[in-house]
């Protein structure tokens, strides 16, 4: 466990910054800035760049690996945190510095799509500049077009970015397809769905190994596996009829919010899925103690009993003995309003016992008027619910909520199967359940428990659970390539591709094997890196000789190549001899089987034969070439595996692209305006979100 105090960055901000790009703005600054008297510029060279990402870079690897530890932030308060997660960590520093936390908006942008990857995008972007400098340091750039040696280093290490991006943009897609997919494997949706599998097919344990190591690297190893279990269990409660993947991962990740209730003081073995939904709200009245079923509902937008005034209306009185006459007037009309108002709220409540309603969920707060009358009518009332909680009340029920009870029909009410109120922790709220429908739905909502020792440990846990569906989001949301592009390419085109199945060779088309299907997936522990360093420097290889500059493709590659070990080498920092095992051992297996994996395909009869040391058959529905992780592999698959782990492929991708935008974004800085205004908000901003709730966690 690692322990940080402080503020574990080096640069003095002075206070907030705005950044300038180009030499010709440079200067233009530099004149303004003598002249209006501001602060005196920061002119940032390649150098200073590569600083500031190496700092956030030795924070992150506390925690990177398999084998790192935890991070303990603690404040001069007595507040303290303790995390795993990359994301939590970069937000918790204090960052004054422009360029840090521009660098930190960065990877927000990335983990909030892709759930995952923050200590992964440090590493690269660090490697990546490593290689730039050092690529822009060797030429010799000093020439009639610039100043300095510095400016040429900066210009030629900006251009050398744009190429790499334009380059990842262009083609990283097809290479990654062309080497890397073949040697993965794609998750089919019933394996995270199917409730029973056929015991010669156990493809389930390819989706636990990929939740595992997804929350592994996030919250440890005690606990990877009960985690990845029940994410597993709640989407097969949550899986839509007829729908594809991506639209249910997309439904629970938008309203995780009201799908989730966290309970603190409780181990996280305590977590849970409970039937139907959790409202965060307690009942504004007496629950009565009824059996009827079933519980009719409504949602109301707004307030029951009419208003003397609404918003923003002021009701004026006079003074004198005119202004007597006119207040006895008005209060006249008060007295007779507030009689037609308490006559218009008896007649509304009994139009809901008409309809049998006595359950009322409102999303503002109701006079006490309404809840004695509700009281009297045996009628329950549940006020100010979250707009989130009463949308996802309205999906599932298929009521419609109303702003006017009077206007009420028998399609705004739901129909529950209960109603009820439910201690979870310390604090008490409403269960409702739903009547199964077929038409919507196969199987019955579901809400997700989450415990944890205090509030903050638990609102991570919380975090890590949606940033999981948002892995599997982006896992089902495979890489644009085309069939005709795809297969235009080869990187070894004198070499066939085959699937090894015991003694027999069947030969596959590059279509097949080259179009990056959803859910793809690839081993852990660096493989994705070792493959795509492989597929980069045969791609260099295979390009123009003439092309020898450091901006042609072969010197793009090469670096981009160079700069992926990284990923691995941080890995196996304990020990280089197994970097250059598993290295040699992945490279060794490139060469002699051309897919590490067990793999499946369509047989004459409608079967599928599942490669390994035996054969075995599971139905295959109609359609394509489907690869599968399976219990049994070879002799080399076992000992090339392990039990490192899945990661997604797509999400690797995304990564990429991303760390390359922003190292192409950081370099064409090169001044920053100090001043003293309050443009350092964001980073305290950031900050207190990371602390907000931790005091608890000093004690865990």
């Amino acid at each position: 466990m690692s322990r940080l105090t402080g503020t574990p960055f080096p640069y003095r901000g002075g206070g907030g910054g705005e950044k300038m790009t180009g030499p010709e703005r440079a200067g233009e600054a530099e004149e303004n800035s003598e002249s209006v008297g501001m602060l005196p510029m920061e002119h940032l060279h390649l150098e200073h760049v590569l600083q500031t990402v190496c700092v956030l870079e030795s924070v992150v690897l506390r925690s990177f690996g398999p084998e790192g530890g935890q991070v303990l932030f603690t404040r001069d308060t007595g507040q303290a945190m303790l995390s795993r997660s990359g994301t939590r960590i970069l937000t918790a520093l204090r960052l004054e510095h422009p360029l840090a936390r521009m660098v930190v908006e960065c990877v927000l942008k990335h983990s909030t799509v892709t759930g995952d990857g923050s200590k992964t995008f440090i590493l690269l972007l660090a490697s990546l500049l490593r290689m730039i400098q050092k690529t822009a340091c060797k030429e010799p750039n000093v020439s009639h077009t610039y100043n300095s040696r510095e400016t040429a280093e900066a210009s030629t290490a900006r251009h050398l970015a744009d190429k790499m991006l334009a380059f990842a943009l262009e083609e990283l897609d097809d290479i990654i397809a062309m080497g890397v997919v073949p040697y993965g494997c794609c998750l089919s949706w019933e394996d995270f769905t199917a409730k029973t599998q056929l015991p010669t097919c156990p493809i389930n344990h390819c989706v636990q190994k990929l939740l595992a190591s997804f929350f592994h690297s996030r919250l440890g190893r005690t606990h990877c596996d009960f985690i990845s279990n029940l994410t597993c269990e709640m989407l097969t409660h949550w899986k839509f009829k007829s729908d594809l993947p991506s639209s249910l991962l997309q439904f629970v990740n938008d309203n995780f919010s009201a799908l989730h209730t966290p309970v603190s003081g409780f181990p996280i073995s305590c977590s849970r899925l409970i039937e139907g939904q959790v409202i965060h709200r307690d009942f504004a009245t007496p629950c009565p103690q009824a059996d009827h079923q079933p519980v009719k509902a409504v949602v109301v937008t707004g307030c029951l009993q009419p208003k003397l005034l609404s918003a923003g209306e002021v009701l004026v009185l006079g003074s004198g003995e005119q202004g007597r006459e006119e207040n006895s007037r008005k209060e006249s009309s008060i007295v007779q309003f507030t009689a037609w108002a308490e006559r218009s709220l008896e007649c509304v409540i009994a139009k809901l016992q008409s309809l049998g309603v006595s359950v009322l969920l409102s999303a503002v707060k109701q006079s006490a008027a309404v809840l004695a009358l509700a009281a009297q009518a045996d009628m329950c009332i549940v006020e100010c619910v979250s707009e989130d909680e009463l949308s996802l009340f309205a999906q599932l029920s298929g009521a419609t909520p109303v702003s006017d009870c009077w206007m009420i029909e028998p399609e705004h009410v739901a129909a529950l199967t209960f109603c009820r109120p439910i201690l979870l922790g310390a604090h008490r709220y409403v269960h409702v359940a739903f009547h199964d429908s077929e038409e919507r739905i196969t199987v019955k909502p579901c809400s997700l428990v989450i415990c944890g020792p205090g509030e903050g440990q638990t609102d991570q846990y919380a975090c890590a659970f949606q940033d999981a569906i948002r892995m599997l989001l982006s896992t089902w949301e495979p890489i644009d390539i085309t069939a005709t592009t795809a297969s235009k390419k080869t990187l070894q085109p004198n070499k066939s591709t085959c699937l090894h199945v015991d003694n027999q060779i069947v030969k596959a088309s590059p279509f097949q094997q080259c179009v990056l299907e959803p859910g793809c997936v690839i081993p852990a522990g660096g493989t994705f890196e070792f493959l795509l360093n492989h597929a980069l420097l045969q791609h260099g290889s295979s390009c123009s000789i003439s092309d020898d500059t450091i901006m042609g493709a072969p010197a793009v590659s090469q670096l981009f190549a160079n700069a992926l070990l990284s990923v691995p080498r941080n890995i196996y920092f304990y020990s280089l001899r197994r970097f250059l095992q598993t290295q040699t051992r992945l490279l060794s297996f490139i060469q002699n089987h051309s897919h590490p994996f067990s793999h499946v395909y369509k047989q004459e009869h409608n079967t599928i034969v599942v490669q390994g040391r035996g054969k075995s058959e599971c139905p295959l529905e109609e359609g394509k070439l489907i690869n599968h992780c399976c219990g049994e592999t070879d002799v080399s698959s076992q000992v090339f595996m392990s039990d490192s782990g899945l990661e997604s492929v797509s999400c690797k991708y995304q990564l990429l692209v991303a760390v390359l935008q922003c190292v192409s974004s950081l370099l064409h800085v090169d001044t920053v305006l100090h001043t003293h205004t309050a443009l350092h908000t964001p980073s305290r901003r950031l900050a207190d979100i990371s602390w907000e709730g931790t005091e608890d966690e000093a004690e865990d």
